[in-house]
């Protein structure tokens, strides 16, 4: 499975959160890929829609994340907006967010 996750916006512009961070569950550890894969099944992230979530008006400093799954035939891509409601799709933007910060140096 390969996993693209970006995130913008909020309140102060950080160039180094702002790349694209890119995980292949093939070529990281076998414990952070189950867990990665488990949040992508557990979140329906195929059944979602592209855009999760409403955007309210002045909601200028919310962060935006935009994740792109492959796994094998399957290709999805959702963009979700704080405050994000779905505790499963939480969990899997959290999960990535503290992997882009731990892998994703160097």
């Amino acid at each position: 499975m390969r996993i693209n996750f970006q995130m913008s916006g909020g309140f102060a512009y950080i160039p180094a959160l702002s790349k694209p961070f890119v995980v292949d569950t093939d070529q990281v550890d076998p414990d952070i890929a189950k867990e990665l894969e488990n949040s992508v099944r557990e979140a329906r992230f195929f059944e979602h829609p592209d855009r999760v979530g409403i955007v309210q008006k002045g909601a200028a400093d919310y962060r935006t994340y935009t994740i792109a799954v492959e796994d094998g035939e399957h290709k999805h891509r959702i963009e979700l907006t704080d405050p994000i409601r779905d505790a499963s799709l939480q969990d899997l933007v959290s999960r990535l967010k503290n992997l882009s910060r731990t892998l994703g140096k160097g």
